[in-house]
């Protein structure tokens, strides 16, 4: 059996892990804030909405590369180590993300811009591959087998925490500068401040041993020489990747940029809710909503992983359409006129709303990091649950806002966007009840 270390040392572990992978989320999800604002920056004059589709789809490049970014380090990472893949993808993250701030818009070097944009991009989404499974991985790892599930949610905090932050980072700049300075150059503001977050994480992470499980594989000699090789040729590790995907990571990621990220732009260019108040409005929802990854973490130490995680996909895809057309009454939509709401916007009604679907976020997303560790021998952990996550999130869950977006400017139905995670939802419900099981308190030391 694993031994549990101090109180202290989990905690330390916990806190350098996690502040490393908030920043490194800050710095993606900035991007995708800010996204009404860059689609001006980087793009020509024209159609806003083609525009806005165009830098959305920069967006997801993001999260399409990350799979490829899960390979590359998941398989560093069981060669080398947790803690030293994990550093590099930090210093990655945080030079593309300063870049991106100092880039020259459009109108100073043409179509050089958008292409410079793209680059960036894909370097943030292949950092943000390996970042995730090397935290998680090193907190599990670290964790005693009874409290994984509530040690590793801190981890999985990070993610809206980043988001919550960049909210607050830019409404800060924009409320200081004025709207006119923000747009023309302010918004450059938060990705510069990424470095001095990055020197910070780097130097306490510095400080960290690696992790005790790999450290104890590598010194019995079990350390697999091709971790590529043995995730994906082994008929049986190959079989859990794919179910860990469509069973699992697939239906988190949808139902995670549905409630944070489609929301946000659902508010900002359906229901014609002004930038700061759509931002606020999603920044209050995410505060009150964070607590509860940590409770249904600890809450799965208790009942397991999938009760939690498939009741969160079931009352999600029951529940979008209903949630969203009732978005739409108490922003006042106008139908006829988009542009002439009906009634003054309920701001508190909206919030509440964007809340419970933040809730559904926190029952998949939880528990994830505990459940994927579970599934996986030490020697190819890292390798193998990166990448159904990275899938699941970066393809999946990634393509939402674009799709989403699409879909509503050409049917124009407004509930439209609605349709592709609810049927994702859907899929993962049904594989996750039929073929996984339940894994909570498995040593991670015997396998």
């Amino acid at each position: 059996m694993s031994k549990e270390i101090p109180r202290n040392s989990i905690w330390t572990v916990i806190g350098a892990s996690s502040a490393g992978t908030l920043i490194e989320w800050y710095d993606f999800y900035i991007f995708g804030s800010l996204a009404t604002i860059i689609s001006n920056q980087f793009f020509p004059q024209g159609d806003e909405v083609v525009n806005l589709l165009l830098t959305l789809a920069t967006f997801a490049t993001g999260f399409v590369v990350r799979p490829f970014g899960a390979l590359f380090f998941g398989h560093l990472g069981d060669l080398i180590g947790r803690k030293y893949t994990f550093m590099v993808t930090l210093l990655i993250m945080g030079t593309s993300t300063t870049l991106i701030g100092l880039l020259p818009n459009y109108q100073s070097i043409g179509i050089f811009a958008p292409i410079l944009l793209l680059l960036l991009r894909l370097l943030q989404g292949l950092a943000l591959g390996g970042e995730y499974g090397g935290a998680a991985t090193y907190v599990a790892e670290h964790s005693p087998n009874n409290k994984r599930g509530f040690y590793t949610s801190f981890i999985q905090t990070t993610a809206t925490l980043g988001l919550f932050v960049s909210l607050g980072v830019i409404l800060a700049t924009r409320l200081t500068l004025g709207e006119d300075s923000f747009s023309t150059w302010g918004w450059r503001v938060p990705f510069l401040l990424s470095i001095l977050l990055v020197i910070i994480s780097v130097v306490i992470r510095k400080k960290l041993h690696e992790s005790p499980v790999f450290q104890e594989m590598k010194a019995n000699g079990k350390a697999s020489k091709s971790p590529l090789r043995d995730s994906f040729l082994n008929p049986e590790n190959r079989r859990m990747v794919i179910i860990a995907l469509l069973g699992a990571t697939a239906g988190q990621g949808v139902i995670w940029y549905t409630g944070q990220f489609y929301a946000l732009f659902y508010l900002q260019t359906v229901l014609k809710i002004n930038f700061v108040d759509a931002n606020y409005i999603i920044a209050a929802a995410l505060f009150a909503g964070t607590p509860f990854f940590i409770f249904f973490g600890w809450l799965s130490d208790k009942i397991g992983r999938k009760k939690i995680m498939m009741t969160g996909c079931l009352v999600a895809s029951i529940s979008y359409i209903p949630i969203y057309k009732a978005m739409a009454y108490y922003a006042g939509y106008n139908a006829a006129d988009p542009g002439m709401p009906l009634m003054e916007a309920n701001h508190v009604a909206l919030t509440i709303l964007i809340f419970i679907q933040v809730l559904f976020v926190t029952m998949v997303y939880g528990p994830i990091a505990a459940f994927l560790v579970e599934l996986f021998p030490t020697k190819i952990r890292y390798t193998s649950m990166s990448l159904p996550y990275h899938i699941g999130n970066g393809v999946f869950g990634g393509v939402v806002p674009l799709i989403g977006t699409y879909l509503v400017d050409k049917t124009g139905d407004i509930l439209a966007g609605l349709y592709f995670p609810i049927t994702i939802a859907v899929l993962t419900l049904i594989v996750g009840t039929l073929f996984i099981k339940e894994q909570k308190e498995v040593d991670l030391n015997s396998n």
